[in-house]
């Protein structure tokens, strides 16, 4: 019985180890930011059929922003709208705000605004005094044309910043 035991406390022994091991101790580390730009790629129509590639299939697009720190809030500093070229086509924030812990916001491009087209973006930037948890940045894209729905989303994809290590 003890022969068939010990490979197996062996390999629980190992397994226990690598668990408690300086690198798993990294991985479990949560990242911290002072500040970033965020590069969200957002959609202000798709072509959903090719049957039909001179008509767009117009979307809806949300921007979402979550605090995901507990305790601290960051300073939302620019939220800019540009067009597939690369042109500025509206800045959101004529001031920075406040996003408290935990707290979220949200900035709506509506499906009659057809100006972004299909390479739309938005930069956001941030900031805070306190390193904090990485904000969630998502776009979320949503259009309906008689019986046919469609909706996705995209995540950000950060270009700048400071990060506490």
């Amino acid at each position: 019985m003890f022969s068939t035991l010990l490979p197996r406390l062996l390999l629980l022994i190992f397994l226990l180890a690598g668990t408690f091991s300086p690198a798993a101790a990294r991985a479990l580390t949560v990242e911290r930011w002072l500040n970033q730009t965020a590069y969200v790629p957002v959609y202000s129509h798709i072509y959903a059929d090719s049957r039909f590639k001179d008509k767009p299939f117009q979307l809806t697009v949300i921007i979402s922003i979550r605090n995901t720190d507990t305790k601290y809030s960051f300073t939302l500093e620019t939220v800019d709208y540009y067009d597939s070229e690369g042109k500025l086509l509206q800045k959101y924030l004529d001031n920075p705000i406040t996003i408290p812990p935990l707290a979220s916001t949200r900035y709506i491009v509506p499906e009659s605004d057809t100006l972004g087209g299909s390479g739309a973006k938005f930069i956001i930037s941030w900031s805070s005094t306190n390193a904090v948890t990485e904000p969630i940045i998502e776009g979320v894209m949503i259009g309906t044309k008689m019986q046919q729905g469609i909706s996705f989303i995209t995540d950000s994809q950060i270009i700048a910043g400071t990060k506490i290590e």
